[in-house]
């Protein structure tokens, strides 16, 4: 099951989505006096308190995760390992969609926001999910391909 090379690529966008759940997004800065606050997927921790007004970032990368595991499992059935690929590109996209209209909303005019390296981890999930439905697609083709000579 792990020796394939896409449940490596699938396996290693769950590594990549956990850590960013982990990690905060970024930080926020105010340009007059005040306090800073960081971005977390879950919550706006604010010098005051918690704000969990931006926790759906923290629920399309928590499927993001699932689906990515659960895709692993499902080696004996590539078309559909590759449809929850393209489902699972589809939430990280989404992702990406809702970080910035949960940061557009908690900016002001006069606050500085500056991205984490947790960020751009979303991204690498892109990548490395990508690859696996191309490599899965690649191995269906093969078994077709050696089924048509028989």
């Amino acid at each position: 099951m792990i020796q394939r090379k896409q449940s490596v690529f699938l396996l290693l966008a769950f590594v990549a989505s956990v850590v960013c759940l982990c990690l905060p997004l970024g930080s926020f800065e105010p340009q007059a006096m005040g306090v800073g606050f960081k971005m977390y997927n879950l919550m706006v921790m604010l010098g005051t308190g918690a704000d969990y007004s931006i926790c759906g970032l923290f629920g399309v990368l928590v499927l993001s995760s699932i689906l990515s595991v659960a895709t692993i499992g499902l080696y004996k059935n590539r078309m559909l390992q590759s449809r929850l690929c393209a489902c699972n590109l589809f939430l990280l996209v989404a992702w990406y969609i809702v970080f910035g209209a949960m940061t557009r909303n908690v900016i002001s005019a006069d606050t500085t926001f500056h991205v984490e390296f947790a960020t751009c981890l979303p991204a690498v999930s892109i990548i490395l999910v990508q690859m696996a439905r191309m490599a899965i697609l690649k191995d269906e083709k093969r078994v077709r391909d050696s089924e048509r000579i028989r």
